[in-house]
């Protein structure tokens, strides 16, 4: 029996392989975030920091428009009707614009997080 050379055995596969290895620094975000790990963690608390930043200053600003109210209101005793015309009328708009505004800066806070965890 003749003996046959380990290079005549060996066998050329050209097909496409069938499990493909991540690269070394290959990571998904959003892997990250839904196991928990100091990675995600750190997503979602930056999340959680710009949301409470738009919060904050939507909080600041009513307080300095609505914090003066009660030192002016002291301050003209006998105008009942302006106090009426200023709580009823000149807050209204700005509390809507300030909702809006709020509303509107969340969700953008969201889709920039959303495109951080899915672009990756």
């Amino acid at each position: 029996m003749p003996s046959q050379d380990p290079a005549e055995r060996r066998v050329v596969v050209t097909g496409p392989p069938r499990r493909t290895r991540r690269a070394s620094g290959y990571y998904r975000p959003r892997t990250e975030i839904d196991e928990q790990t100091t990675l995600g963690h750190t997503y979602v608390r930056s999340l959680m920091r710009t949301q409470l930043r738009a919060a904050l200053a939507v909080f600041a600003f009513l307080g300095l428009l609505i914090g003066p109210l009660p030192l002016l209101f002291a301050a003209t005793p006998d105008a009942r009707r302006l106090e009426w015309v200023i709580l009823g009328f000149c807050l209204y708009a700005p509390m809507v614009l300030l909702a809006l505004w709020y509303v509107r800066r969340a969700e953008r806070n969201e889709r920039d997080f959303v495109r951080l965890v899915e672009d990756r």
